[in-house]
Formats: C-alpha cells, structure tokens, sequence
C-alpha cells in the first residue's frame, strides 16, 4: 500500500475551487434573462432555470471541473421551477457554509409587468385561468420572503435591456473587468473587406514598402518596414486621428452596452502599412482605461 505524501492530494481528489455562487431570481418579467446575459458577458457560468435541488450537484462538479468552469456561478430560479421552486428557501442556509453565496433579485411595478406581458403576448406562468395581474400577485405572494433574503434588489420598471445590463455590469464587475473588448485587425483590400469590421480605415495613401527591394520580404511588425512607414507624410496624422475617433466611438459603444468592437485598417496586400499601423494603434488604444485589445493580422503570411 503506497501512502500519499504529506501535503499531496491523492490523484483522483479533485483539487478545491473557491466558489462565489450568485441566485438570480426575481418577478416573471423583471429582466431575469438579460441580467444572466450581462453576468455571461462578465465570465459568469450561467444556468438558467435550474430546480434548486440541482444546486448543489451542479456545485461538486464545478468544483471537480477545475480551470475549466469558472468559480463564478450564476444560477437563475424562478416559478417556471414549479414545485421544486419552493424548497429553495429551506436550501439556502446550507449552502452558505460552503460557498460564497449571495442573490439578485429583480422586481417591477405591477403595472410595468402587466405591460411586459401584453406587449410579448405571453401569459403570466401563474396566471391559469386568471388574468396576468392575477398571476403577479401570486408571485408575489410566493416570493415575499425570498425578496427579504436577498442581498440586492433592482427595480426595472424605469430601465430598459440597455441600461438594466449596464446596471448588473456596474454590480457585478470585477477590477479586471474591462469595459470593452477591442479587436484591430490589418487586412488586404485585394482579398476582400472583413465582413464583421465596425470600422475600416484605408492606409493605401501612403508608399508601399513593397517597391523597396530590401523591404519587400519583410512585414510590418519589423521595425525597418514601421520605421519607413512612420517616415511618410501624414503617417502619424492618420494615426492620431483614427485614435481619437476610437476613443469617443468606444465611450458611446460602452454607453450603448456595445462591449465588443472590431477595427480594422486595410493597404493592398495587408503585408506592410496596414500591419505596421494596427501595431501602433494598438499601443495607443491599449493606454485607455477599461479596454482591452486583441491585435490580428488577418492576410499576413498570405504573399
């Protein structure tokens, strides 16, 4: 019989993840759905209408997963649980001992949730034979205490899909959670426009480096090629503008919950110009708070 050495977990122990568990829940109608939408975009591990029993299995395999679940886990429960639904108050309490667990819950005036519901045509999920009004009041009869216990309520009522996300986001953000995710990426017009490009800039005004022979092979991640580029008129005046534009771009795409953007910047075979200045704009753009950016050189290596 081999003993494990002091210090060592044995080989089929899964290693412990300190988890922080987050239960969304809330009125029907209240914005469950988007709020599980902002925690995704957050790197939250989301799952959505979830029976409170499957609580704690879903936690041991996180925790037997590792690396590959996040320790942030966001569990939506609601009434479309039915009678499993109701056994999630008594569940609370234990599960607090052995994570680190809080809750969302998300409200709106009755009158907002009434128009909610007719406006998508759908019936309240307790409303039965009643009217819409009928199942909302149930709801909240069958959440009252389950309101109490929670850590954070939001009322919806005066907030649309935009700023309700932006509401979670400011919530549930991290100090490494970056306001937006930024892509530049150089291309070659001669093998066609990025289709998914939010903005495009054209670098074709300046001298190609490709009819400078010992230039040619080279790209412009080399510093000769950015150096002859640079050295041109108006270089650095594209440059500088294109950052600014950037800039007040990315502020209102972090005010419109835009959080994902993809710039690019084209010469004709997307070798030299084009590399050399997403390379720059890129260490500029990275320089601003909240945004992280992600270089790529979609047609480099294609000559």
């Amino acid at each position: 019989m081999t003993a494990t050495p002091p210090n060592q977990q044995p080989a089929d122990e899964p290693t412990a993840v300190h988890q922080e568990v987050l239960i969304v829940t809330g009125m029907s109608g209240a914005g469950r759905s988007t709020a599980a939408k902002a925690l995704e975009d957050l790197d939250w591990f989301v799952v959505d209408n979830l029976p409170p029993q499957m609580l704690r299995p879903l936690l041991d395999l996180a925790n037997r997963s590792g690396d590959e679940v996040t320790p942030r886990i966001a569990a939506v429960l609601d009434v479309r649980g039915r009678d499993f639904f109701s056994e999630l108050q008594e569940l609370l309490p234990s599960l607090r001992d052995n994570v680190q667990l809080s809750m969302l819950f998300l409200d709106a005036s009755d009158a907002t949730l009434v128009r909610r519901f007719e406006s998508v045509r759908r019936p309240h999920p307790l409303q039965g034979n009643g009217t819409i009004l009928d199942g909302i009041m149930e709801e909240r009869a069958r959440l009252k205490q389950l309101r109490e216990f929670a850590d954070q309520v939001i009322d919806t009522s005066e907030l649309n899909t935009h700023q309700l996300t932006n509401t979670v986001r400011e919530a549930f953000k991290t100090a490494s959670t970056p306001g937006a995710q930024v892509t530049l990426t150089s291309f070659g017009f001669k093998y066609g426009l990025p289709s998914d490009a939010d903005m495009v800039g054209d670098a074709r005004f300046l001298p190609n480096p490709f009819w400078v022979p010992e230039l040619r092979t080279q790209t412009g991640q080399d510093q000769p090629v950015s150096e002859f580029v640079f050295a041109q008129a108006g270089a650095h005046e594209f440059v500088e503008l294109w950052e600014r534009l950037y800039t007040v771009v990315l502020d209102g795409y972090q005010r419109e919950n835009k959080r994902h953007a993809l710039f690019a910047i084209g010469c004709t075979g997307g070798k030299h110009r084009s590399v050399a200045i997403v390379e720059e704009l890129a260490r500029r753009i990275s320089s601003l708070p909240g945004v992280a950016v992600n270089v790529k050189h979609r047609d480099l290596g294609r000559e």
